[in-house]
C-alpha cells in the first residue's frame, strides 16, 4: 500500500544555482547532495515538511539522450513544462513581501481565488511554482471564476 509522495523530480539547469534560489531564497534545506558519479543527487525539503523532497535534477544522460536532454531544457526555459509544485503558506501576501525581498520575482502577485490567496513564480529556469494559503471550507468556483482563469491561461500562452 502506497503511503505517501516523498520525493518530486524539479527540472533545473544547474544544480548550484538551483540550491542559491530553492535554498537562499525560498528557505528550503539541503536534504540530501550525493555525487553518484553518472549525477549528483541532489534534493531539498521545508523545513516545516522534512520527508518531502524536491529533486533538483539536470536533464542529461544517461537518463535521458543528448538530444531530449536538448529539447527538454528548450522547453524548460520557455516555461513549457507546467507546475513544478505548489508551496503553501499560512500568509500568501507576507510571504510574498518577504520573498521579494530576497529578490524573487514573481509573475502574479498575490490574489483571492475561491480556493485561498495565491500568487506565482519562476524559478530561475523557467519552472512554475505557485505559493497559496488555502481557503478555510469547501471551494465553490463561479463562471466568473472560470472565465478569468481561462483569459489568463491564453494571455500566458
Amino acid at each position: 500500500m502506497l503511503n505517501a509522495i516523498s520525493i518530486t523530480q524539479v527540472t533545473v539547469l544547474d544544480q548550484d544555482e538551483a540550491l542559491d534560489f530553492y535554498v537562499g531564497k525560498l528557505g528550503f534545506e539541503v536534504s540530501a547532495d550525493v555525487d553518484m558519479g553518472f549525477m549528483r543527487w541532489l534534493t531539498v525539503s521545508l523545513p516545516s515538511d522534512p520527508d518531502r523532497h524536491l529533486l533538483l535534477e539536470v536533464p542529461k544522460p544517461p537518463a535521458i539522450s543528448e538530444e531530449t536532454a536538448a529539447q527538454v531544457r528548450d522547453l524548460m526555459t520557455k516555461g513549457a513544462l507546467g507546475l513544478a509544485c505548489i508551496l503553501t503558506t499560512d500568509d500568501c501576501r507576507k510571504t510574498f513581501e518577504e520573498l521579494t525581498a530576497k529578490g524573487v520575482e514573481f509573475s502574479e502577485e498575490p490574489t483571492e481565488q475561491p480556493y485561498g490567496v495565491d500568487c506565482a513564480l519562476r524559478d530561475p529556469f523557467g519552472n512554475h511554482i505557485r505559493i497559496t494559503q488555502p481557503a478555510r471550507g469547501p471551494v465553490e468556483v463561479t463562471e466568473a471564476d472560470k472565465q478569468r482563469w481561462e483569459a489568463g491561461a491564453r494571455q500566458n500562452r
